[in-house]
């Protein structure tokens, strides 16, 4: 009998550590706003568990609305789409407002544009919309292969097509998600300029100067709630400052992130929707030099 006593208390506590979204949003009455921090370089995994909470999110009754508080160079491509698709799949079901607190460039204001508002504040950064392939500073590796393109898996040409083809994703997303704001053409868009907090709001990147408890308050009068629970959610918690599968991280003075080299010791070519530099990488292809190859 007291063995059983003991694996019941055990299986609570297990239950309690692997289940604080459920504690944290109990069984009850309460209305909700949730705040969900965008605050690190976009990379597969910390866009996983982020898009894993903004699923959870969706899905609970309780939450009413959501604020992404964002601060954010952006990242790998593919993460950050998924981002996107995340948001906008929120968005459809539930108001959902960003708050810029410091930078939303390039896949981080991917993320941000399905929100129904945009808050920066007057040193808030937002845009570079844009895309790049880069590779490290040596170089694409020469090695023996089975076929032509089993090294590189594609030529320069080919790097050059397929950032066009996400560069035009990029700038086509941002068309219709603030088409009706922008007073800016697709091609000024397509420069990947980034703009401060008050011109944003003036061309259309943002809505209105405000900061986070303003984008709260935005959140819950969409949602027609008055009296409701904030709730702070933080799913990436900064993971070892890994970016795009790589570490070795510091930050530069872009407030973007610096990588050294690849953790697995593989030399590859990162897509990127990444405003900054990496550390001993060269620029093969973006969406502005027609494939030319650059030190960065």
């Amino acid at each position: 009998m007291q063995s059983y006593t003991v694996l019941a208390i055990v299986a609570l506590l297990i239950g309690a550590a692997v289940a604080p979204y459920a504690v944290t949003f109990a069984e009850s009455n309460e209305q909700h706003v949730a705040v969900v921090s965008v605050d690190e370089p976009i990379s597969g995994s910390s866009a996983e568990d982020t898009v894993r909470e903004l699923r959870s999110l969706r899905n609970n009754d309780s939450v009413k609305a959501v604020v992404l508080n964002v601060n954010s160079p952006g990242g790998g491509v593919a993460a950050s789409e998924s981002m996107y698709m995340a948001v906008k799949r929120l968005a459809n079901e539930k108001p959902v407002v960003t708050s810029v607190t410091g930078t939303a460039a390039s896949g981080a204001y991917y993320t941000a544009i399905p929100s129904d508002r945009i808050f920066v504040t007057p040193g808030s950064v937002v845009g570079s919309v844009g895309v790049r392939a880069s590779a490290p500073a040596g170089g694409l590796p020469s090695t023996t292969t089975t076929g032509p393109d089993k090294a590189s898996g594609l030529t320069q040409d080919e790097y050059y097509a397929a950032v066009e083809s996400m560069k035009r994703s990029f700038v086509g997303s941002v068309m219709q998600e603030r088409g009706e704001n922008l007073t800016v053409s697709r091609e000024t868009v397509a420069e990947a300029t980034l703009y401060f907090g008050g011109r944003a709001v003036n061309n259309g990147y943002a809505d209105e100067i405000g900061d986070t408890e303003d984008a709260i308050s935005a959140a819950a009068e969409s949602a027609g709630v008055s009296n409701y629970q904030v709730t702070y959610r933080d799913p990436a918690q900064q993971q070892g400052l890994s970016l795009l599968g790589v570490n070795g991280a510091a930050a530069n003075d872009t407030g973007a992130e610096q990588v050294a080299a690849d953790s697995d010791g593989v030399q590859r070519v990162r897509f990127l929707m990444l405003y900054g530099t990496l550390e001993n990488e060269r620029v093969i292809v973006n969406s502005t030099d027609k494939g030319g190859v650059q030190d960065e």
